[in-house]
């Protein structure tokens, strides 16, 4: 069957968001494992060469962390549906990698930890899942230790993202005390079992009303008479008013110990909406039909430490695509090949031979491509540009070993392409102490630990007196470059920024000179 509808409709493309250690990384594992990608125990998985592991945090930071700070995509089968599982960075200061990710899924499953609910970083991935429209399920993670009541956590859903949750089970027991789930659409009671340390699928056991009273006894009746109520009040699943991100659909589990995961699951397959049309910049829409057409929504090299090479994300958007067939890049016109092309699994990888709208690949060494670019056969198109966020964090780069600096050139570039940090340069210095901008300060490190141990150019980074930025044109900025306080720095592909010491004194040089070009970029402090 290579009918790209046909084919688009058995997929389900969407992101997990969530804040550092709510469980993200755990619960993309178990998905895996439900949907038969791992072997019989979580962290294997079986391949050709072997066995590998199936982490989707490959980078040396993340693994001495804990957390996410790279998006990575990873594809399996689950209920005769192709899954493509993008994985997001699980820090607000990449939420700008977060937003490019979305750009490339369909909808969202947020993780919250059941003790903490929404903390301050998840309202940020929140508010860029907002941002771009995605309509997005809720995980309320952990649910076997000690945490808030469920129904606490459903207000402060309701009144933190002004979203109305809609509960698909109910958990049995107080956190801590997890004994099963109530389905709210068929009101079916699944009680769980525990397995050694969550390496294998949960045994899951459906239990009568009855059996369920006389074993689980107040906990059963505390949960059914909240379940009840929560029906009469009219929360229950509405599609339309998921579609709209007016409501989210909540499960309650454990990802540890595998408790509700496999509800998650059938809950992307059930509701997470198959790709659509995707809109044009021109306002048209693309048919899932047209001949085949991708958008770039990542470039990361280093993932494959024995090659160095480096890859483009692209997410296929229309037509049926062939492994070798050449295509175009629409920023450049420039033609390349895509006998490289790869379906990844997390760092690991295997030669994609085909692929439909909703699935996303890898270019490898398609060096020319950069985030954002729209990729096309037969028929020309061009997505809405991705938006740059505004840096909040501005520090000067210099190379500490000046016979590295062609390396810590080459360095600079790549972490620019990706998109990793933002690389700002004078006009009459290049290279020689560009500053680099940043969403939030885990960045620095991450580009000086790349730099370093990447490209073999070790940096220093120092402070900076700028603490905002706008985007300004050529016209306006001749007469910035003569003020106090105020510097203008240049992007790799031309956009200007005037960088400023503080607020104060930009609203002054705007109110004093209302005739300049200074424009508000996304998400400086919070998005909108």
């Amino acid at each position: 069957m290579s009918d790209p509808i046909k084919q688009a409709s058995r997929r389900r493309t969407f992101a997990i968001i969530s804040h550092p250690d709510a469980g993200k990384t755990t619960l993309t594992e178990k998905f895996l494992l439900y949907g038969g990608a791992l072997g019989k125990e979580a962290g294997t998985v079986k391949a050709r060469e072997g066995r590998r592991s199936a982490t989707s945090d490959w980078m040396d930071m993340e693994q001495q962390r804990g957390i996410s700070i790279t998006s990575t995509a990873l594809q399996f089968e689950y209920r005769d549906c192709v899954i493509n599982l993008l994985d997001t960075p699980g820090h607000r200061d990449f939420s700008e990698d977060t937003y490019r990710v979305l750009a490339a899924a369909d909808a969202a499953i947020m993780v919250l930890d059941a003790a903490k609910g929404i903390e301050a970083q998840t309202l940020k991935l929140f508010e860029v899942c907002r941002e771009r429209e995605i309509p997005f399920l809720t995980f309320i993670n952990k649910w076997d230790r000690p945490g808030k009541s469920a129904l606490e956590l459903l207000d402060e859903l309701e009144e933190r993202l002004i979203v109305e949750p809609t509960p698909v089970t109910w958990p049995v027991g107080i956190p801590g005390e997890f004994k099963g789930v109530i389905h709210q659409d068929n009101d079916i009671y699944t009680r769980f079992e525990r397995t050694a340390r969550g390496s294998t699928i949960a045994p899951e056991t459906q239990v009568d009303y009855a059996t369920a009273e006389a074993d689980e006894g107040e906990d059963w009746t505390n949960a059914l008479e909240e379940a009840s109520l929560l029906k009469e009040l009219g929360r229950v699943v509405n599609k339309e008013s998921f579609m709209r991100g007016e409501s989210t659909p909540v499960f309650f589990g454990s990802a540890l110990t595998n408790f509700g995961v496999r509800f998650l699951l059938d809950g992307v397959v059930d509701l997470v909406p198959s790709p659509s049309p995707r809109v044009l910049d021109s306002g048209d829409t693309l048919p899932l039909d047209d001949p085949f057409s991708g958008l770039v929504f990542k470039v990361q090299a280093g993932m494959d430490k024995a090659h160095r090479d480096r890859i483009a994300f692209m997410r296929v958007c229309s037509g049926r695509f062939e492994r070798g067939l050449t295509a175009i890049a629409e920023r450049t016109q420039k033609q390349f090949s895509t006998k490289y092309a790869q379906t990844m699994f997390g760092q690991d990888r295997d030669t994609a031979d085909e692929a439909y709208p909703g699935d996303v690949i890898g270019l490898v060494n398609a060096n020319d491509l950069r985030v954002g670019d729209a990729v096309y056969t037969k028929k020309p198109i061009s997505f809405p540009p991705l938006p740059a966020f505004a840096p909040e964090h501005f520090m000067r780069a210099r190379v500490t070993d000046t016979s590295k600096f062609k390396q810590f050139r080459k360095g600079l570039a790549q972490l620019d392409e990706e998109g990793a940090i933002q690389v700002l340069r004078d006009r009459d210095l290049g290279d020689q102490a560009p500053i680099l901008a940043a969403v939030g300060p885990m960045q620095f490190e991450v580009a000086t630990h790349r730099l370093q141990n990447e490209f073999g150019a070790p940096i220093e980074l120092t402070n900076t007196s700028y603490t905002i930025a706008r985007k300004t044109n050529t016209e306006s900025s001749d007469a910035l470059r003569t003020m106090q306080g105020v510097d203008v720095l240049e992007r790799s592909e031309g956009t200007l920024l005037a960088l400023f010491e503080s607020k104060y004194w930009m609203d002054r040089v705007i109110g004093d000179h209302p005739e300049l070009m200074l424009e508000r970029m996304i998400a400086e402090g919070g998005l909108g």
